[in-house]
């Protein structure tokens, strides 16, 4: 008894192209499985769930964990990490859910549609809602469909879904709604430890710095004296404002700006550290070209001629520390900077470099 013969199907070719067509399709475990589509399902529920937990974790830890008034650092580390740990979960548990549920239950059948004409006949407008009914259908939030077949609901996934999509937002709301309370003093950032009389030390030590010490090419990274003296979450708060470079060049070398002619020694002049464009430390320094170089965004400051902005996106030259020597040939400051130092805020007038609003100044006064 003789057997039929097998043909294979020869591949179409177009133009000169051979269209090896679509491989061949292979069911997933779920698709096949009652046990392991429901194990899918109950998986995606629990990720989803999990997002929700960690909505809750990050809001108890703003509300039930006391950080006081911040001076206590342990604290506020153990406060922003549950707040953290929280928002993670709540984030990441809606990704790997919305993952799961798409490479494990919804549709994963290869469709081809040929381009033709942009008018498509309506046949195959049918066709194409068709398809994306089915999707809708497979991936569990649709109806069933016309034939009656019952293809199921997946209501504790769209339960679980929009539970964590719901609450979710909470996690990061909460504690900035929280914080709309808080001392928003931006006076604060006006003034530095910086005064008539407060020598230049070197940082980290403290050790105060005689004009002797700064030859020519030099550069001191300082801060205030007495910094070193403050309890370490208020150290930090200041140093982050009052931190200065302190250089040496040839006194021929520099542009004194007007209204600055006493600001500096025999050459010796100071610049705050802090970028004027976002804050990063500005610590690199060119003696050929006396050029400051901001790490971050390479805003580059002439310190030979005000500290102005000859490249990168700071718009303001770096605030100057007026400093002179005291009888003992300390270097010491004259007095505060004269202007905010780092980044622009929303009290500065636009366009001026060295004066704020009124709020602020009536605030200082």
């Amino acid at each position: 008894m003789s057997t039929p013969e097998h043909h294979e199907e020869e591949p179409v070719t177009k133009n000169g192209f051979t269209d090896p067509g679509l491989a061949h399709h292979r069911p997933r475990r779920a698709d096949v499985e009652p046990k392991a589509d429901r194990r899918a399902e109950r998986q995606v529920a629990a990720l989803f769930g999990l997002s929700a937990l960690g909505t809750i974790i990050a809001i108890w830890a703003y509300f039930g964990l006391d950080a006081g008034d911040g001076s206590d650092v342990d604290a506020v580390h153990r406060m922003n990490l549950w707040i953290g740990i929280g928002v993670f979960l709540a984030m990441v548990g809606i990704g790997f859910g919305a993952i799961h549920w798409a490479k494990t239950l919804m549709r994963d059948h290869e469709m081809v549609e040929e381009r033709h004409a942009l008018r498509t006949s309506d046949e195959n407008r049918e066709a194409a809602i068709q398809n994306l009914k089915d999707g809708v259908t497979d991936s569990g939030l649709g109806t069933p469909d016309e034939a009656g077949t019952g293809v199921k609901r997946r209501s504790l996934l769209k339960g679980s879904l929009i539970t964590a999509l719901a609450i979710a937002p909470l996690s990061v709301l909460v504690p900035q709604i929280g914080n709309m309370g808080s001392d928003w003093n931006i006076s604060k950032f006006r003034h530095t430890m910086w005064g008539p009389g407060v020598r230049l030390t070197r940082d980290p030590d403290g050790s105060p710095i005689k004009a002797a010490d700064v030859t020519i090419g030099s550069v001191f990274h300082v801060i205030p004296e007495g910094l070193n003296d403050l309890e370490h979450h208020e150290k930090m708060a200041e140093k982050a404002k009052a931190v200065v470079l302190l250089l040496r060049l040839n006194p021929e070398d520099l542009k004194i700006q007007e209204g600055r002619e006493d600001w500096s020694f025999d050459g010796v002049i100071a610049y705050s550290k802090i970028c004027t464009h976002v804050g990063c430390p500005v610590a690199l320094y060119e003696q050929q070209t006396h050029h400051l170089l901001c790490p971050c965004h390479q805003s580059t400051f002439d310190v030979s001629d005000g500290a102005k902005v000859v490249f990168g996106p700071a718009k303001r030259p770096l605030p100057q520390l007026p400093i002179s020597v005291d009888d003992d040939g300390y270097i010491v400051a004259q007095n505060d900077f004269d202007e905010p130092v780092g980044p622009s805020y929303w009290t500065r007038l636009k366009g001026d470099s060295t004066t704020e609003a009124t709020s602020v100044e009536e605030e200082s006064h």
